[in-house]
């Protein structure tokens, strides 16, 4: 019985530690090095029921706005979402949350039409076009595949792409093994004929 205890909570451990190094190794990807100038930082939605922003958006604006970067010449934030799930928009009640309860007042644009993940990169280029640098911002793993269609729709724009700062250790600690092992499975799923336009995360 102790035996099985103990594997039970290794292997427990063991898949949270695999979880931390593949979103950390997500995080990584795609990205150069930080540099002067302004920047753009996207964040993408999460289907959103009702009429407050959900624990899933509320974190991805905290994380957006921890990745502002006090040097930066200029920040524009970009949330991205339509109504999918719901009767506003995922950009709208994002929105307010940064600027209501977080306090954020410089620079905000809604990107109210998309989607799909596609759909959020494809409808925020036109806000990319004139900042140096741009991040993207969402769990890590869902992060990467944003920067790969970026890399794909326009790629002299996806030479911009530095770091955002939605990674930290322990911060959805136990949930990590699972966007990991969804992108494993979109990845098995790519092979078999999967299509960009029903990507949301």
């Amino acid at each position: 019985m102790r035996k099985r205890t103990g594997l039970t909570i290794a292997t427990g451990v063991g898949l949270m530690l695999w979880g931390e190094w593949a979103n950390r190794r997500a995080s990584r990807r795609g990205v150069g090095s930080p540099r002067a100038g302004s920047e753009a930082i996207v964040v993408l939605g999460y289907r959103n029921t009702g009429s407050r922003a959900n624990g899933m958006n509320r974190w991805r604006v905290r994380a957006g706005l921890r990745s502002i970067d006090p040097r930066a010449t200029a920040t524009r934030l970009v949330l991205c979402g339509g109504a999918c799930a719901g009767p506003e928009t995922e950009a709208a009640l994002m929105g307010r949350y940064a600027v209501e309860t977080c306090g954020y007042a410089g620079e905000l644009v809604l990107e109210e039409s998309s989607r799909s993940t596609w759909e959020n990169i494809a409808f925020a280029i036109p806000y990319l076009k004139d900042v140096d640098r741009i991040k993207i911002v969402s769990l890590p793993t869902h992060a990467e595949t944003a920067r790969a269609y970026l890399a794909e729709q326009s790629p002299e724009l996806a030479v911009r792409l530095v770091p955002g700062r939605e990674y930290r250790f322990g911060e959805w600690m136990p949930l990590k093994p699972v966007f990991a092992l969804y992108v494993v499975a979109k990845t098995l799923r790519g092979r078999f004929g999967y299509v960009h336009g029903g990507d949301s995360a």
